[in-house]
C-alpha cells in the first residue's frame, strides 16, 4: 500500500472510532443489550447458598433484599452461575464437611424446584446445552478447603455432586496451605496440598486461588496440570489488599492459561473505602455488634454487614465506590494480560457492592462500559463468561487424561 493511501487508511479509521465514541447513547445501549442477552453470562461466585440454609430462600421470587434470585438474574442476563458452598473458616472438622454437604443440597433443591428456569450443570458442554434452551445454568463451587477436614473422599463426594472448582483457603491457614487472610501469608502448600491439587486435577475440579497465600498461590500454579483461575479477586496494583492480586501473579496466572475473575466488592475496588473502613472504630464495632446479633446464621451477619456500610456512606462516614470501578480492574487486567484471561466474579449476596451494581439486574452495564471503552464484542463475550468456560474445558481434558493414565 503506498504511503498516501496508508494516511488515507489511516485517517478514515480515526474518523470511524471517533464517530463511534460520539454514537448516541441509546444506540450503544441498544447494542449493549443485544450482545449481552446473547452472550453467555458467567458469575464464578455467589454466596446465595447461605440464604437458602438459613433463610429458606427461594430463588425463584424477586426479593427485597439480597443480589440474586430468578427474576433479576433474567432481568440483567446472568446465564450462567457458580453458587459458593461456604461456611466460616472457624467452623473446621466434621461439622464443617457436614455444613458444605447441607449447601450442595439446599443449591440442587433449587434445581430440583425450578426445572423451566434452572438446570444444574457440570460441563462447559452442559453450560452451552442450558443456554440453547433459555435456561439458567447452575453450578457449584466450595469456597474453603477446610470442608473436606484433609480427607481426599470428601473432595471425590464434592465432585461426584457436582462440585466444579474449590478455592483452596478461605481466610484461615489449613494444615496444607496458607491463606491470605491469616498472620503467616508466607505459607504455601505441603505435600499433602499438593496431593489436593492433583487429585482436583484428575477429578476435573478446578483449582481457584482467590483467598490463598501469594507462596500458596505460586506453588498450586506450578503443581497443577489444569489452568487455574482466581474466581473473586482483583488488582492488587489497585486496590492493596492481599486477597487480590499483584501483576506478577495475574501474569504467571495467564501464563498458564488460567483467568482471574474480577470481585465487586468495594474494599477490593477501591483503595480510599479500604483505607477510610480499616480505620473506622465505628464500623467495625457495628459489624461485630451484628455478628452477634445474627448467631449462627451467616446470611444475616453478611446482610447486616452490607445494610451498616451503606449506611455509613450515606452519612458520608466512608467513601462512596462508583460500579465502574469493576470496569477499571477488568481494564488493568487485560491491558496487563489481554482479554483472554479475565472474567467475572461478583461476591453477590457475600460483600458490599459498590453504587450502581446493587444486585445482578444492573449486569448489562458492564457490557456497555466495555463497548464505551472500545472493546471488541468477541473480546467481551470472552470476559462475560467465554474464558471460564474455556478454563473449564480444559480442566475437562486434563482429567480424561490423567484417568486414562491411571487405568
Amino acid at each position: 500500500m503506498h504511503t498516501r493511501t496508508k494516511i488515507f487508511a489511516a485517517a478514515l479509521l480515526l474518523a470511524g472510532g471517533l464517530l463511534s465514541s460520539k454514537m448516541p447513547a441509546d444506540e450503544i445501549s441498544d447494542r449493549a443489550r443485544k450482545l449481552h442477552f446473547s452472550s453467555i453470562v458467567l458469575d464464578t461466585h455467589d454466596d446465595t447458598p447461605q440464604r437458602f440454609f438459613f433463610q429458606h430462600f427461594d430463588l425463584g421470587h424477586r426479593d427485597a433484599e439480597g443480589h440474586v434470585d430468578i427474576p433479576r438474574m433474567r432481568e440483567g442476563g446472568l446465564n450462567t452461575i457458580f453458587f459458593s458452598i461456604w461456611c466460616n473458616a472457624n467452623m473446621t472438622g466434621a461439622p464443617a464437611t457436614k455444613r458444605a454437604f447441607d449447601l450442595i443440597d439446599e443449591t440442587r433443591e433449587q434445581v430440583r424446584k425450578h426445572p423451566q428456569d434452572l438446570a444444574l450443570a457440570t460441563t462447559a458442554d452442559e453450560v452451552r446445552r442450558a443456554h440453547s434452551q433459555g435456561k439458567i445454568a447452575v453450578l457449584m463451587g466450595v469456597e474453603g478447603g477446610h470442608m473436606i477436614n484433609n480427607d481426599l473422599n470428601v473432595l471425590r463426594r464434592f465432585a461426584a455432586l457436582g462440585v466444579r472448582y474449590m478455592t483452596l483457603t478461605h481466610t484461615n491457614d489449613l494444615d496444607w496451605a496458607g491463606s491470605s487472610g491469616d498472620d503467616a501469608k508466607h505459607i504455601g502448600l505441603t505435600p499433602f496440598g499438593k496431593d489436593v491439587i492433583r487429585e482436583m486435577n484428575k477429578l476435573g475440579v478446578m483449582v481457584d486461588i482467590s483467598h490463598v497465600s501469594d507462596k500458596t498461590f505460586y506453588d498450586a500454579l506450578e503443581v497443577s496440570a489444569a489452568p487455574m483461575i482466581a474466581s473473586h479477586s482483583s488488582c492488587r496494583a489497585i486496590c492493596d489488599a492481599p486477597r487480590n492480586m499483584t501483576d506478577d501473579m495475574i501474569k504467571a496466572l495467564a501464563a498458564k492459561g488460567g483467568v482471574v475473575q474480577i470481585n465487586y466488592h468495594i474494599a477490593f475496588l477501591s483503595q480510599a473505602y479500604r483505607d477510610a473502613s480499616n480505620r473506622s472504630a465505628e464500623l467495625k464495632s457495628r459489624v461485630a455488634a451484628a455478628d452477634k446479633a445474627a448467631g449462627e446464621d451467616e446470611a444475616a451477619s453478611i446482610r447486616d454487614g452490607e445494610k451498616i456500610a451503606h449506611q455509613m456512606i450515606a452519612e458520608g462516614k466512608l467513601p462512596q465506590v462508583e460500579w465502574e470501578a469493576i470496569v477499571d480492574h477488568i481494564d488493568h487486567a487485560v491491558k496487563l494480560v489481554g482479554a483472554d484471561h479475565v472474567g467475572l466474579g461478583s461476591d453477590f449476596d457475600g460483600s458490599v457492592m459498590p453504587h450502581g451494581m446493587e444486585d445482578c439486574s444492573k449486569l448489562p452495564k458492564l457490557t456497555e462500559a466495555m463497548l464505551r471503552r472500545g472493546y471488541s464484542e468477541d473480546d467481551i463475550r470472552k470476559i462475560l463468561g467465554g474464558n471460564t468456560l474455556r478454563v473449564m474445558e480444559a480442566a475437562e481434558r486434563v482429567s480424561h487424561e490423567l484417568q486414562a493414565k491411571s487405568k
